[in-house]
């Protein structure tokens, strides 16, 4: 944009954008106006036009015409001077004006570089604060994952607890090898851990790649810090640039708008989004780490809640095991009295057999004599029948003594089988409670602590 001309008290001078270099200024030149004269041809008495003035000039300026040149003369230099006057006036303005838009300019550049170097400082400081930030969060979603792999790493002893009472149950006898509320609560804790394991394990990937993520965004922030920081070298190193430095010199090319430069819009855009972003990741990771936060927490609690149940049923089962064997055992100590008695008894029913064979035998005698009775004596008196009647009623009595050893006898071989179950039962007892309280219950005091679960340790 040309300035219009103006004297020294005219309007202030219009600022003049240096985007390229301003044509220099000249002063017009003017020229002087031309005055054509004729010169008189002498031709009178005194004209020496004749003979007698041959091989001298023809035609001489006459005085008049002299003074006339020596006017012109002066006017023309008159001229020059007020014109060189009105020349260095103009100059000696132009110098002034031109300075000072020099200088304005000049302060208007390190103006507008200050303002750039504030600019750049800003998103600077706020890339810088982006970073740590990042930086800090990345940390700490570090730390929230090693709780991750400490947690993963914790329930693999719980799994081998479960799975171990699981497998050891399974040595128990029938009839105790029963599917009780114990093998429930052991099934569940082992699927419990299982799906605690995969769910860990998919939070651990998310935090390995959230963590990726964080350092590719922190990354990028630290590219457009750099930059800042070397573009901030440069402007600085040029808004201390003045007229007396020594390390400035012509770069004509350099007058010029690259294509590839961006706009301040674009500019400012770039450094806002890379923030913009960061600042998403930044909220996606602390939401992670309050995610893994309660993750662990349920995951302590839950394998913690399970493990008392389990131990809970184990407890209640062992009592049941205990009681039952109590029981056991007193049945056995009755049905050993009852064995002893009921030997005693068959002992008895067989020397009360033995006892009526005499007796027998003294009926059946007399009966046997007394058929040699001779003739009419052969009677079938009262005595005989009463001989019979006692035959007949020692006969009933050995058959019914008899039968009943017999029974004496199959209730003794019940009570030696009862008294060999009860054995067994007792020694199936005493291997279930061996199982439970000595393997399993002694192998889950192993469990670790709820700290532990969680991460912490």
């Amino acid at each position: 944009m040309a300035r219009p001309e103006g004297s020294p008290s005219g309007p202030a001078p219009i600022r003049v954008l240096l985007t390229k270099e301003p044509a220099p200024q000249t002063v017009p030149a003017t020229e002087l106006p031309m005055k054509m004269y004729e010169a008189a041809l002498k031709t009178g008495p005194n004209s020496s036009s004749g003979l007698a003035t041959a091989g001298f000039r023809t035609a001489k300026y006459l005085p008049p015409e002299w003074h006339q040149s020596n006017y012109n003369q002066y006017h023309r230099a008159f001229a020059s001077c007020q014109e060189s006057e009105r020349n260095r006036d103009e100059a000696k303005e132009l110098s002034e004006r031109t300075a000072a838009t020099t200088q304005r300019a000049q302060q208007d550049s390190t103006a507008a570089l200050g303002q750039r170097l504030q600019d750049i400082h800003f998103w600077k400081s706020e890339l810088q604060k982006e970073i740590e930030e990042l930086d800090t969060e990345t940390n700490l979603l570090a730390a929230q994952k090693l709780r991750l792999e400490r947690a993963l790493d914790a329930t693999e002893v719980p799994y081998t607890i479960a799975t171990d009472n699981l497998q050891c149950r399974e040595r128990r006898q029938p009839p105790d090898l029963v599917c009780d509320e114990v093998e429930t609560e052991l099934l569940k804790e082992a699927e419990l851990i299982r799906n605690i394991q995969e769910l860990l394990k998919r939070t651990l990937m998310q935090a390995s790649n959230q963590m990726r993520i964080n350092r590719d965004h922190k990354e990028i922030c630290e590219m457009d810090w750099s930059d800042k920081v070397e573009t901030y070298n440069i402007d600085d190193k040029c808004g201390r640039y003045n007229n007396q430095s020594t390390n400035i010199q012509f770069h004509p090319s350099s007058v010029k708008f690259e294509e590839s430069a961006s706009t301040p819009e674009t500019w400012a855009k770039f450094s806002h989004d890379n923030i913009y972003r960061a600042e998403r990741e930044k909220l996606a990771s602390m939401n992670l780490r309050t995610l893994i936060d309660n993750i662990l927490h349920d995951v302590s609690r839950d394998l913690r809640m399970q493990c008392d149940i389990v131990n809970e049923a184990f407890a209640k089962h062992c009592e049941e095991l205990d009681d039952t064997k109590h029981k056991l055992e007193h049945h056995l100590k009755q049905a050993l009295k009852e064995i002893g008695d009921q030997e005693a008894n068959i002992v008895a029913l067989k020397q009360a057999i033995r006892d009526k064979e005499a007796p027998m035998k003294v009926a059946q005698t007399r009966l046997y004599d007394r058929s040699y009775r001779p003739n009419v004596e052969l009677c079938r008196d009262a005595a005989q029948f009463r001989l019979i009647s006692e035959v007949e009623e020692l006969t009933e009595t050995i058959e019914s003594l008899k039968k009943k050893l017999l029974e004496a006898e199959q209730s003794l071989r019940n009570l030696e089988d009862t008294r060999m179950n009860l054995e067994k039962e007792i020694a199936v007892k005493t291997n279930s409670i061996f199982i439970d309280r000595k393997k399993c219950m002694a192998h889950r005091t192993r469990y670790p602590t709820a700290l532990k679960l969680a991460g912490y340790q």
